[in-house]
This record gives structure tokens, C-alpha cells and sequence, in this order.
């Protein structure tokens, strides 16, 4: 006689972005554990390979996670924490007293955490007269292909502002970055002003992003502390 298979509930979900509500379950043990070896690598892409598996089987394969945004993605895996593990997170923060930097375990509901965003800015940045940019959010697609490990900060940054651009346009045409080779994106960046930059800087900083303010008080010295935590990775340090 086979063994009984246990039925796992159902819950709706809806991606940030898109408004879109979908189904998704709690993943399982042997999807835990696919999560558990990426976390003790330490390994980024391995963690984020993980994630992404994790996403695809706990959504019924009917989400592709590489077709996300960045901030999508970490929103559903953050919904599946939840229904999988437990509402709750214990993360360690530092006390924010310069002469005591006592580490402080607090609890976080993770259902509170949701995504925020800056100031309303357009995607579509005028740098010149004559030339402009159309930003877009960073899909996980772009992310993997990034390869920023290893390399200067200033370099990786170079790289996730050209993820960020969709395309390139002047009084003539309009040019789609994904028809353009990276050293062609390269030399555009390079050729960009201070405030050029700037610009696009500022579009990338208002783009939503997991966010939680979090109070808590040292039990060492007495002192309270705040802090603002962005970012799936800092809910689960």
C-alpha cells in the first residue's frame, strides 16, 4: 500500500508591479533543502538560482521568475517564507550606540513588509536636447546576466545602470539596448555627464524596493535604536 501524500494549502498572492493575484503554496521539505545548501555556499548565484527555483515550483510553474523584477521577485519569495516557515523572521541588529555595538535578536512580522517606493519619476529622462533614456526596472533576467563579483564597485554600478536602460533614443531613432553589444552601452555610459548620471541615478533610487522600519532597544545599555531595513537579505540576516 503507497504512503499517504500530504496536501498543501493554497494562498493568493499579488505581485507588486503587475497588481496581479495568483496562487502560490508553501514549498516543501525538499525545496527547503535546495534552499539551505545555496544559503551555506554563500554563493549569489547559487542563492539566487535557489530563489528563483523555489518561485517557478511554489507558484505552480505558472510564473516565470526570470520575466521579474528584481523587488518582485523578492516579494513573493518573502510570501512564501511566510506561509512556509512562519510569519515571523528573528534577525540580528546592531545597536546603534557607537560604544556598545551590542548585536540585538528582534522580531519581524513579515507580513508587514511591503514594497515602497521614492519620488514619482519618469522613466523617460531627457539628458540633452536632442538625446534621452527610457529606464526600466531591473528583471532577474538582467540580473543573471550581470557579472559584478570580483569587480570594482564603481565598474558594477556601471553595470546595473546599463540593466536599467531599456533604450536610447535621439532626434532620429530610437536604439533598444538589447540590440546593442555591452561595449557599445559602455562607451554611451562613459560618455555621460556628472548630472547625466545623476539623472538616472535618482530613477534607479525611486524604484520600489522591500522596506520596513524597525524599532528595537538594546538590552545591554538601554538604548533604543531605529533602523530602516531594505531588501530581502536584510530580513533573513
Amino acid at each position: 500500500m503507497p504512503l499517504p501524500i500530504v496536501e498543501t494549502p493554497k494562498y493568493t498572492v499579488t505581485i507588486p508591479s503587475t497588481k496581479k493575484t495568483i496562487e502560490i503554496r508553501p514549498y516543501l521539505v525538499k525545496e527547503e533543502k535546495v534552499l539551505m545548501i545555496a544559503l551555506e555556499s554563500s554563493d549569489s548565484k547559487s542563492i539566487l538560482q535557489a530563489v528563483k527555483d523555489v518561485v517557478r515550483a511554489c507558484t505552480f510553474e505558472k510564473i516565470n521568475p526570470n520575466d521579474l523584477s528584481i523587488v518582485d521577485l523578492e516579494y513573493l519569495f518573502l510570501k512564501l517564507r511566510a506561509v512556509s516557515v512562519g510569519e515571523t523572521a528573528n534577525v540580528q541588529l546592531k545597536c546603534q550606540n557607537e560604544s556598545c555595538g551590542q548585536m540585538v535578536e528582534t522580531a519581524i512580522d513579515l507580513n508587514s513588509i511591503e514594497t515602497t517606493r521614492g519620488a514619482d519619476v519618469s522613466n523617460k529622462i531627457q539628458l540633452t536636447d536632442k538625446v534621452g533614456v527610457i529606464m526600466q526596472p531591473i528583471t532577474v533576467k538582467a540580473l543573471n546576466r550581470l557579472d559584478a563579483e570580483g569587480k570594482p564597485k564603481s565598474e558594477a554600478v556601471m553595470q546595473m545602470i546599463a540593466a536599467s536602460i531599456e533604450a536610447i533614443y535621439d532626434e532620429n531613432a530610437v536604439h533598444r539596448s538589447e540590440d546593442q553589444t555591452p561595449e557599445d552601452l559602455t562607451k554611451f555610459i562613459d560618455s555621460l555627464s556628472s548630472s547625466h548620471l545623476n539623472k538616472i541615478r535618482q530613477w534607479i533610487e525611486a524604484q520600489p524596493k522591500l522596506s520596513k522600519d524597525v524599532e528595537y532597544t538594546c538590552k545591554k545599555c538601554g538604548k533604543p535604536s531605529k533602523l530602516t531595513l531594505n531588501g530581502l537579505q536584510a530580513f533573513f540576516a
